[in-house]
């Protein structure tokens, strides 16, 4: 009976997530043919034009210190700050002797980085022009890549690490900060003024799906009880 339990409980968190991941991806795809049909564009417009000073656009508001600070912040999602945490986690894996688990963060992270990119072809949505850019860009516009690729990162690796810990305040720390620096990472770029937030709310989405798909494959397959690399177990 307690097997039984167990079984019909694991059953019930799959199904769970399964519906938490369609629907995160059902609200990328609404949200992208909402792009394509031009329906986000007058919301897009007014936060743009209304994060520059009025008469000047390529002045943005707030104090002289925040244009420098969002573009710190936004080095965090850059291909380069990306494969530095990521390749550091990993390096820190592979001497911990966690084979396993380094080798399916590399694939989970490299191969949403890479649908990401596919996306990005797919669409080819223009860069706004609307306002000055603050940051120099060169791909195209939708999804953002920074929003896409910190979410996929940074809550992937949140995901695993929160297996680890035993209690639910260290869990919902690790997982929060996580979420709080993709928000940032993606707010950043709005600022600059490279995005459209169209832009980074459907690279949040994407990348938060993966995200959690991942976690779910980690707990199903790499990280189960009685395999070789066994982990604490606990769920948010």
């Amino acid at each position: 009976m307690r097997r039984w339990r167990a079984f019909l409980s694991a059953e019930r968190a799959l199904l769970i997530a399964l519906l938490l991941l369609g629907g995160a991806l059902f609200a990328f795809f609404q949200l992208a043919s909402e792009v394509a049909e031009g329906d986000t564009m007058a919301l897009d417009r007014f936060i743009l034009v209304g994060l520059r000073m009025p008469g000047n656009p390529a002045i943005p508001r707030g104090p002289a210190w925040l244009p420098e600070a969002m573009t710190d912040l936004t080095a965090f999602g850059s291909p380069t700050g990306l494969l530095l945490i990521g390749g550091l986690v990993i390096c820190y894996l592979l001497l911990a002797g966690k084979m396993r688990t380094a080798l399916f963060i590399l694939a989970a992270t490299a191969g949403g980085g890479l649908l990401g990119s596919l996306l990005k072809l797919v669409y080819a949505r223009p860069r706004p022009t609307l306002v000055p850019h603050l940051a120099d860009v060169t791909s195209a516009s939708f999804p953002s890549g920074h929003a896409t690729d910190s979410a996929i990162v940074y809550l992937t690796l949140a995901a695993l690490l929160a297996r680890t810990v035993e209690t639910r305040a260290l869990r919902l720390y690790i997982i929060g900060a996580a979420i709080g620096l993709t928000l940032l990472i993606g707010s950043s770029r709005v600022y600059l003024g490279v995005h459209w937030p169209s832009d980074v709310v459907a690279g949040w989405t994407f990348g938060a799906a993966w995200a959690f798909a991942c976690s779910v494959a980690y707990g199903r397959w790499v990280g189960r009880p009685g395999s070789s690399e066994p982990t604490v177990g606990h769920k948010i």
